[in-house]
């Protein structure tokens, strides 16, 4: 999925724009655009904040002047493929060129908050997104009704084992929703749905509350730097890291650090220290 935000203004002269991928927009402020099918048709249309438009393979238009800023999601075929559960043939949406749809709004309203920040939350979140995106565009907007498909139950235990085991060895690598259905050799619609099944939860928040249950147990060494911490849990920047430690702990990592006195920790290391000779 390709992330962009896009202001228009006013132009010269109106143009033929002929789109080539699954564009889904969403206006970040009211504005107004000019189009029409035909350069001597063109209607000045208006459009609230929220409001969307989708564009197809081969749809065209004529736009001329505008007024308007909006955010623009690519939705790739293999999304829409995999949400359809791998059914051959291509999959055919209808244009829409404005639309209100409070699911694809909400979603697009967490892409664009994900994108002001910088995308911190990575690969994995993203391919969450667009996954859910695919679902219900394929749901709602599909030339021939494709339902997607829904499975009963989760998954096996042993599958489930091997995600966990894939989750904890590539903690500190960027995930993607594809290589987690891949360890389990599943496609990434069945996954997600699967997966939130059998632990209440999607992928996206699993992998976080992992990465910060590893982090509480490296935050409560003393010999570990904050920023450390991050890096080798899977976070891109300390500050996200601390955001989301916030949101899951109710404390900042250096608050929660600093409810385990010095002298606890290093009686902590020191314990385990002799533990491992012992072992040994």
């Amino acid at each position: 999925m390709r992330v962009a935000a896009e202001v228009r203004g006013p132009v010269k002269e109106p143009y033929l724009q002929v789109h080539k991928e699954n564009a889904l927009g969403m206006l970040l402020r009211p504005g107004s655009m000019e189009f029409g099918p035909r350069r001597s048709a063109l209607t000045r249309t208006t459009f609230n904040a929220g409001e969307m438009g989708l564009c197809t393979p081969h749809s065209e238009q004529w736009i001329g002047s505008a007024d308007m800023e909006h955010l623009i999601v690519i939705i790739s075929d293999a999304a829409l493929t995999a949400a359809c559960d791998g059914v051959s043939g291509s999959v055919e949406l209808h244009p829409r060129w404005k639309m209100t749809d409070a699911r694809l709004s909400s979603l697009l309203a967490a892409v664009n908050s994900e994108r002001v920040a910088g995308f911190p939350s990575g690969r994995l979140f993203l391919d969450s997104v667009e996954q859910a995106l695919a679902a219900a565009l394929i749901n709602g907007y599909a030339v021939r009704h494709r339902p997607v498909r829904t499975y009963r139950g989760g998954l096996s235990p042993v599958r489930l084992r091997k995600v966990k085991e894939f989750v904890h060895a590539k903690m500190e690598d960027e995930l993607s929703l594809g290589e987690l259905a891949q360890s389990v050799g599943l496609s990434t619609a069945h996954f997600a749905e699967m997966f939130r099944k059998s632990m209440g939860e999607t992928p996206h928040q699993f992998v976080l509350r992992v990465r910060i249950e590893r982090a509480k147990e490296m935050l409560r060494s003393a010999q570990s730097r904050v920023l450390d911490v991050a890096i080798a849990c899977g976070f891109k920047t300390q500050q996200h890291f601390a955001r989301v430690f916030r949101q899951l702990c109710g404390a900042t990592p250096t608050e929660y650090r600093g409810e385990f006195p010095r002298h606890v920790l290093s009686r902590s290391s020191e314990i385990n220290f002799h533990e491992h000779n012992q072992q040994v």
